[in-house]
């Protein structure tokens, strides 16, 4: 019988081992076709270098090293594969140790541009720039890249992160505030030379120990794949538009039992592969279908409305794990044979979230799922389950069973596959307009409002013995709020 208790601030109980001692020394060179693999150990990239180069944050993301200006300064920097700026403190701020100060970096050029940038939870501002960067466990090389100094920001830093910037690593229609600030891994591909891939292993939930003693890590691996990392084969799905890394999913299922939605209400806005985001979030429908449908199939008849909106905690006598009680669910994705399907499957442990604290007598669970008001995202949830290829010289995404989604002798993930697609929609996109095009009605719109208003003005300077009463005149309907996630 679980126990109920409101969610507060404690410690996730993380852990993961990388075996690194079967690891081999790859290098890799661009021909120009994407994935390249070399046997010369002086090749650009060395993938046994790479290998546990990302540390977690208590269940709020992954973190890099990398070194920022001349003399460079040492950074740990969020990585985040659903925005597209390269952002750092360059102001004191309370819930950081420290910040990149461009007045001792002799490299650092300002660009004399303002740029904002809101996520989910959090924004900030700042101004452009240009510095040097490089990554210690990273390719070989110094690159110059475009570099967001933020100056102020909004529930961005948390106390208690170990993180001072963000690495946004998705495509420039996403750049701040527009298209023209070239990303990151789009620089290091230019003057590196290396090929356009980058593939995540982002090990952590649902494995048991110490996070202080043991605390989550992985590997970001820039310009290919490390396959020691991973099992079995790589499943690829296309990217569907070039902004977010979005993808189009085709039917959820708990417990092998399909939800039965068009395939629509899961791409309803967007659907996309995001490891700045947590949970795994869902569509408004789809998420009450998945709530529903896991109540039905639990062994637990009564469960707390709480949990599932992820206010309250699910607890349970230390030692009392509630795996058994909770379904798997999967997650089908188009294949690139459009024809086709494959289906990625997260076991309990992944969704199921231990919170730990260790002066109680119980273990503490939350609900790694959640409602969203803009799209099905992919987040840390799911994506750690499985190694992800990001594949853009040839728009798509892979995945593959993660070597460390692994507790005990119990695999964490499943893939399966393929299946035949027939029985869903050739196109199971939600027809929603982009960002950018979306931006582009706006200003249209403004400017429709715009005249209307200078109409309205002469109206008002002309002599007139009879006016109508006229409502106030405003341009909110006409903005798009601007929402990275």
């Amino acid at each position: 019988m679980a126990v109920w208790q409101w969610i507060h601030p404690g410690k996730f109980n993380l852990s993961a081992h990388v075996n690194v001692s079967q690891l081999h020394r790859v290098a890799l060179k661009s021909d120009g076709s994407g994935l390249s693999f070399a046997s010369d150990p002086a090749g650009i990239v060395n993938f046994l270098d790479m290998v546990g180069n990302l540390q977690g944050d208590s269940g709020r993301g992954y973190y890099i090293e990398m070194s920022v200006g001349t003399p460079g300064q040492k950074l740990n920097i969020l990585l985040d594969t659903g925005s597209s700026n390269f952002a750092i403190a360059a102001a004191p701020h309370p819930d950081i140790t420290r910040y990149f100060d461009t007045d001792l970096s002799s490299s650092f050029q300002a660009l004399d541009r303002f740029v904002a940038v809101r996520y989910t939870q959090g924004n900030w501002e700042g101004e452009l720039g240009i510095d040097s960067v490089s990554i210690p466990k990273g390719p070989n090389g110094t690159i110059t890249v475009n570099i967001a100094a933020i100056l102020s920001s909004n529930g961005f830093f948390l106390s208690g992160i170990k993180w001072q910037g963000i690495l946004g690593m998705a495509y420039p229609a996403l750049a701040r505030p527009d298209s023209s600030v070239e990303p990151f891994f789009d620089s290091v591909v230019k003057q590196l030379g290396i090929p356009d891939v980058f593939s995540l292993q982002m090990c952590g939930a649902g494995l048991s120990g110490s996070s202080a003693a043991d605390p989550p890590g992985g590997s970001l691996i820039m310009g290919g794949a490390e396959p020691t990392l991973y099992r079995g084969s790589v499943w690829y799905t296309p990217i569907v538009e070039e902004w977010y890394y979005q993808v189009e999913v085709l039917k959820l299922e708990v417990d092998d039992q399909n939800l039965n939605l068009d395939c629509k209400e899961y791409n309803m806005d967007k659907a996309i592969v995001d490891s700045g985001t947590t949970m795994l979030r869902l569509p408004a429908k789809v998420f009450n279908a998945v709530v529903e449908a896991i109540t039905r199939s639990s062994l637990i008849q009564e469960f707390s409305s709480g949990f599932w909106e992820g206010t309250k905690l699910a607890c349970w006598m230390k030692g009392e794990t509630p795996w058994r009680v909770f379904p798997k669910l999967s997650i089908y994705l188009r294949a690139t044979n459009t024809s086709q399907s494959f289906r990625i499957t997260i076991l309990p442990q992944l969704y199921i979230q231990l919170i730990t604290d260790e002066n109680s007598a119980l273990d503490c669970f939350r609900f790694g799922v959640s409602s969203s008001a803009n799209g099905l995202v992919i987040g840390a949830t799911v994506m750690e389950g499985f190694y992800v290829v990001f594949d853009r010289a040839h728009k798509r995404l892979g995945f593959a069973l993660s070597s460390c989604a692994v507790s005990g002798d119990v695999a964490l993930s499943e893939i399966a596959g393929p299946f035949s697609a027939a029985d869903v929609a050739t196109d199971c996109s939600s027809g929603v307009p982009k960002q950018p095009l979306l931006w582009l009605i706006s200003y249209a719109l403004m400017a429709v409002c715009a005249v209307i208003l200078i109409v309205l003005l002469l109206l008002l300077l002309l002599p007139c013995r009879r006016r109508g009463r006229l409502g106030e005149i405003t341009d909110e309907s006409s903005l798009v709020r601007h929402r990275i996630k």
